[in-house]
């Protein structure tokens, strides 16, 4: 008799707890569902890094791969899209605050940035290499190379390009330029001898400076990374940007924008 009580109890029990943890997530829409109802997409750019965002300060539009990009996930979503301006050094402390759902614009996938949200399915293969002017790309082709007195290394605050060269560069000078829209015409110009940043960056930046940057390597980057979409820690959103970009990468769809801008 004491059996079948506790039985009926725990059953009981059971029922409860379910009962109780529905009403709990009906209690608490998703990030997806707030997005939906709001009918904005809150995008965070820095506007900085060609060709995967760049914000024309005199009209205040951005362009870029991954403003295409937005604009196609805005349309799947079936919301309108906010470009959220932001800046790399203070990316990390506009995510943690909520300004918006979620960061592109050539984001590498991060330990750190991972602790406080969640990336997409990667988009984009990676790894820091090279650029400098294209009569010295042999003086380059390693870090030790690199690694001299009178080498000056330029970099752009804040992101993973500045934090790649702390950890790596001793003897040479690293100089910060704080403006990532035109540092690379400072080694055209002769200020600086090279920097080292993601290999797609290098590849679009050599054909803008054709004939006087060359990029290193870029098929052989010094070390690993990955570009993804940095969203707000919310499971239902993340499982809609992934599948949106299962479809786009099968459906020929990214394909096409990513040719627009880096073929």
């Amino acid at each position: 008799m004491m059996v079948r009580f506790w039985t009926a109890f725990a059953v009981a029990l059971l029922v409860h707890v379910s009962n109780v943890s529905a009403q709990a997530q009906q209690a608490a829409p998703s990030r997806l569902d707030e997005i939906v109802k709001r009918g904005t997409l809150r995008v965070g750019m820095t506007g900085d890094y060609k060709p995967f965002t760049y914000l024309d300060k005199t009209t205040q539009q951005f362009s870029g791969f991954d403003v295409d990009m937005a604009q196609a996930l805005g349309k799947a979503l079936g919301v309108k899209v906010e470009f959220v301006p932001t800046a790399w050094p203070k990316l990390m402390k506009d995510f943690e605050a909520d300004q918006f759902d979620i960061a592109m614009g050539g984001v590498s996938v991060t330990l750190d940035r991972q602790k406080k949200g969640f990336f997409s399915t990667p988009i984009m293969r990676e790894g820091k290499t090279p650029i400098a002017r294209c009569a010295d790309v042999g003086k380059y082709q390693s870090i030790a190379d690199i690694d001299k007195k009178g080498t000056r290394v330029i970099v752009n605050p804040g992101g993973t390009n500045e934090r790649f060269a702390r950890a790596n560069i001793r003897d040479a000078e690293i100089i910060v330029f704080a403006d990532n829209t035109v540092i690379f015409d400072e080694i055209a110009k002769g200020n600086a001898d090279l920097m080292m940043t993601d290999a797609s960056e290098t590849r679009y930046q050599q054909k803008q400076h054709a004939g006087v940057l060359c990029a290193v390597h870029p098929e052989k980057p010094f070390d690993f990374s990955e570009k993804a979409y940095w969203l707000q820690r919310d499971v239902a959103l993340k499982a809609f940007v992934d599948q949106w970009l299962h479809i786009s990468m099968e459906d020929g769809s990214y394909k096409k924008i990513y040719a627009a801008w880096f073929d």
